[in-house]
């Protein structure tokens, strides 16, 4: 049983992963941004992650300096953003990330959309960067079956990482098994789908059983199905409630009845529509 917020997965190069992080998507810069990430490195988290779309880099590298915890000891996340993509562009928006977040290296870089014709020229650029050493692991964000395997089809390096929206709403199997066969990690963007799944009735019933809350069992059923995952809070409660989930374990049964609440309903973008010519 996974014990702890320490625990890592290996991705497919060797670098271990942190299975379960902070994530500060629409956390504001500031005061805001720093606060979540002390609490959460003060309580034990060592993997953040943000992106350039988000705006709070400069207030994560801040959170970083001032937490006192060696650099090398935390798996610090972005993101490259549409607009941002193509080979050079590609390679000059990965050093405006750096210098927000006040780094050296990266330990993962993710193209945060596929797009529709840019992101085997971006991917080139990750190559690059990785090859170079600047960055520990590149992979990719909300990339469907049809685009892993059109990039890898020219890559000389396979993504190593995939995160996605994934939930008991959307638990995207086919994907997972694909990204399963190829050795890349499937990672959770929105576990809790923006909090809207709190009130679910089967997963409150579940969570009375375990005598967890409901944010509690869904992060477990995504480290029980392999899958790395990244709450977002700005509550130090909640936080440390988000991490409280290595004193259990999910039966069979439950992780099925979890698994069957699937509508292929997503609350994100579409990955096939979203901005298909940026």
């Amino acid at each position: 049983m996974q014990s702890n917020l320490k625990d890592t997965t290996t991705l497919h190069n060797g670098v271990k992963m942190p299975r379960m992080g902070l994530g500060v998507f629409k956390v504001a810069d500031g005061e805001d941004v720093v606060q979540s990430v002390k609490a959460a490195i003060r309580n034990g988290y060592i993997s953040i992650d943000t992106a350039s779309f988000y705006k709070n880099e400069e207030g994560v590298g801040q959170a970083i300096k001032e937490s006192g915890v060696p650099r090398e000891e935390l798996f610090i996340t972005t993101k490259l953003w549409n607009g941002d993509q193509g080979y050079q562009s590609t390679l000059e928006a990965f050093e405006t990330s750096l210098n927000k977040l006040g780094l050296d290296y990266l330990d993962l870089y993710l193209i945060h959309w596929p797009g529709k014709d840019k992101y085997k020229e971006t991917w080139k650029a990750f190559e690059k960067l990785y090859k170079d050493g600047r960055v520990r692991a590149i992979g990719v964000s909300n990339f469907q079956v049809h685009h892993l395997e059109d990039l890898i089809s020219s890559a000389e390096i396979k993504p190593m990482v995939n995160q996605v929206e994934y939930h008991p709403l959307l638990t995207q199997k086919d994907l997972h098994s694909y990204c399963k066969i190829e050795g890349i990690q499937l990672e959770a963007w929105s576990p809790l789908r923006q909090g809207t799944l709190l009130n679910d009735p089967t997963l409150e019933e579940i969570a009375t059983k375990y005598n967890k809350s409901v944010a509690q069992v869904i992060l477990r059923w995504d480290l029980q199905n392999d899958v790395v995952t990244i709450p977002k809070s700005t509550k130090e409660h909640r936080i440390i409630e988000n991490a409280n989930i290595f004193d259990f374990e999910l039966s069979t049964e439950d992780i099925e009845k979890i698994d069957g609440l699937n509508e292929d309903n997503r609350v994100g973008s579409n990955p096939d529509t979203m901005s298909l010519h940026f």
